[in-house]
């Protein structure tokens, strides 16, 4: 949520949700960021554990997910569907794992979280699959969506990189930055141009005569 990139992308099938493809996208980011760890350069600025905490919707809560995430030692902060009174016998490890859940995102911090999620994670979807035209595809094939999903993270991961050295990340939004540029250098050019009209030397008539007298008076000189 701090650095806003994307450090995994998954493909599931049509009929499977949240709660199945969970597992999976966590393991695959965990993978990514070995990767990146291996890298030296990268590595020290990687968090020694970059894979303490999950911040879901409720999509995502399920009492297998929060037991599975509890004995993986993830911190989780997954929204809570209205379920009503819930019957917790012979379930300890689901009643802990859901009511630590709970309260975590009861906290201060943990709307804080989830208020960041709704507005970084939803951006980037939108980015990938309404701005990026990603909601219908014209493919063949799981591995030709799946290399396409993975060409729409990298161009999202590089446009929050244009974004810190250029200040901006987007096509359209580099055009608003080249006008403004344009703008800007208009303005500084006509500031310069009146500057230089005013600290002009003006040649009026008693100049003019003045010069005329010089040069007379050079030629019968030189005569």
């Amino acid at each position: 949520l701090d650095t806003q990139a994307i450090v995994a992308v998954s493909l599931g099938d049509a009929n499977e949700g949240d709660t199945s493809s969970l597992a999976w996208s966590l393991l695959r980011a965990e993978l990514n960021l070995d990767a990146v760890a291996a890298d030296e350069p990268a590595g020290r600025k990687l968090h020694p554990q970059p894979l303490t905490e999950v911040v879901a919707d409720k999509g995502y809560h399920s009492n297998e997910v929060l037991v599975d995430l509890n004995a993986s030692g993830i911190r989780s902060h997954v929204s809570e569907p209205d379920r009503g009174r819930r019957v917790w016998k012979g379930k300890h490890d689901a009643k802990a794992a859901v009511y630590a859940n709970r309260r975590r995102t009861h906290s201060a911090r943990g709307q804080r979280l989830q208020k960041r999620r709704a507005e970084i994670v939803e951006r980037s979807i939108v980015h990938m699959y309404d701005t990026g035209g990603m909601r219908r595809l014209h493919l063949r094939g799981r591995g030709n969506i799946f290399k396409r999903l993975l060409i729409h993270a990298g161009a999202f991961n590089l446009s929050l990189i244009m974004r810190q050295l250029l200040g901006a990340g987007t096509p359209r939004g580099f055009a608003a930055l080249c006008r403004a540029f344009r703008s800007l250098l208009a303005t500084f050019e006509a500031a310069i141009d009146a500057l230089i009209e005013i600290h002009r030397p003006r040649t009026d008539g008693a100049v003019g005569v003045i010069t005329k007298m010089y040069l007379h008076c050079a030629f019968v000189n030189h005569a």
